[in-house]
């Protein structure tokens, strides 16, 4: 069934107070990290969402058993691994779903994993994951478009990441966590998500030492145990929902938040001229009637400015006067929101991985997502301008952004999807 496209009705400050869901990027890497034990593992704040249905889908093929028991609450049980190929039809789905290849590895000695697919704004390579898996010694060939992997005996050794990869570090975690081995990975991610996988591992008796640092050492073990994690909140989405506030001129208290993983997010929108306020989980955003200032911005790894929120930050740019640079040098094709941007109106000259944003009032038009934060970036442009703003490619938002409309509309939004009328012969 086509999905319906969001209908956007904006011009109009929000208010309230709404729930920050728990964070997709790291509940991704713990599902798959599920496969390194025999036992149950029980999951809460896992949203619905699209990626997480995909990942359970390849889960399901390769042997996990998976039930809801709550609203976000998961439990998974791989008894045995039934399948140690991840074919292309499951893995060309999402880019995420690569980081089966460590699991599967660690488990049952040798993997079958398709190249990765996923959003359409740029190639990002896997070389990262193979080298250190290399390094560490497992033999790891291409073919066919597959990439097959072995280990005989445990994986052992050192390995120099030669860039920031958090999926690259995921990969190697997950290969390395069991067995009698003993690896270092210098120049590794300090990601919130590589962080989260490392604490969810080591509730499960993993042995690993340095999450938060660029050297992490792995001490193998022979097997992990079940048991029960709760999954960080998500910072993209706490990033999206202060931008749509300052966007809007509004107010809006966030809960369920880490602070703490927002320190660059959180200080660029104090520079722009924004209000935060800071209450343990919760955090109050207030916009109402201050002068904002046109700001300069360049992604980092984190702990720096995230790449994840460049297009959001692009589109509230182009509401505020004056002048702002955005580059993007992380993803630098990450640009398929600036063509939609300029239907409704805005001002945005591209260079390289360059924005120059001169700021404007913008307008209601109908516009396309391509990818997922291309379509955050759509409907805060679209709430910020009078008229209805249509906004297709909903797809892409229902991979990040749980129940998106009912949520929008907590705060006051005017959102709605319209049911999808039906042929005769549907």
């Amino acid at each position: 069934m086509q999905l319906t496209p969001l209908h956007v009705q904006g011009g109009r400050p929000l208010g309230g107070e709404i729930a920050i869901q728990h964070s997709k990027n790291a509940a991704l890497p713990i599902i798959v990290a599920s496969l390194l034990s025999r036992e149950v593992i029980t999951l809460h704040g896992i949203p619905r969402l699209s990626d997480v249905y995909t990942i359970l889908e390849l889960m399901h093929h390769l042997g996990t058993r998976h039930a809801w028991v709550g609203p976000n609450s998961l439990t998974l049980h791989t008894p045995e691994i039934l399948s140690t190929h991840a074919p292309y039809a499951l893995v060309s789905k999402m880019r995420a779903s690569f980081i089966v290849l460590g699991a599967i590895l660690a488990r049952a000695g040798e993997a079958r994993v398709s190249m990765p697919g996923g959003c359409a704004w740029g190639p990002r390579p896997v070389d990262q994951h193979v080298k250190a898996l290399r390094a560490l010694g497992a033999e790891v060939t291409e073919q066919g478009g597959d990439f097959h992997a072995a280990r005989h005996g445990s994986l052992a050794g050192t390995f120099v990441f030669e860039l920031l990869t958090v999926g690259g570090t995921h990969n190697a975690l997950l290969a390395a966590a069991l067995g009698d081995g003993v690896v270092t990975l210098e120049n590794a991610s300090i990601d919130t998500d590589v962080v989260d996988l490392i604490e969810f591992l080591n509730s499960l008796g993993a042995q690993i030492e340095g999450a938060g640092t660029n050297t992490l050492t792995i001490r193998g073990v022979e097997a992990l145990r079940g048991g029960e994690y709760t999954v960080i909140p998500d910072r993209i989405e706490a990033g999206t929902f202060m931008m749509l506030a300052a966007a809007t001129r509004s107010k809006l208290t966030l809960t369920n938040v880490r602070p703490d993983h927002l320190r660059a997010v959180i200080a660029k929108m104090a520079e722009m001229g924004v209000s935060i306020l800071e209450d343990g989980s919760r955090m109050i955003v207030d916009a109402r009637d201050r002068e904002l200032r046109a700001v300069n911005v360049t992604t980092q790894s984190y702990p720096g400015f995230p790449t994840d929120l460049q297009p959001q930050m692009s589109a509230l740019l182009a509401t505020l006067p004056g002048t702002s640079v955005v580059q993007d040098p992380v993803y630098p094709d990450r640009l398929t929101h600036v063509a939609e941007l300029h239907r409704m109106g805005a001002n945005i000259t591209v260079s390289g991985y360059t924005q120059v944003i001169q700021g404007a009032p913008l307008h209601a038009a109908p516009v396309k997502a391509a990818d997922l934060r291309a379509g955050a970036a759509l409907f805060i442009a679209g709430l910020t301008c009078e008229g209805e703003t249509i906004i297709d490619g909903v797809q892409y938002l229902n991979r990040g952004y749980e129940r998106l409309a009912e949520r929008l509309r907590g705060i006051g939004a005017e959102v709605r999807q319209p049911e999808p009328m039906l042929a005769a012969d549907d």
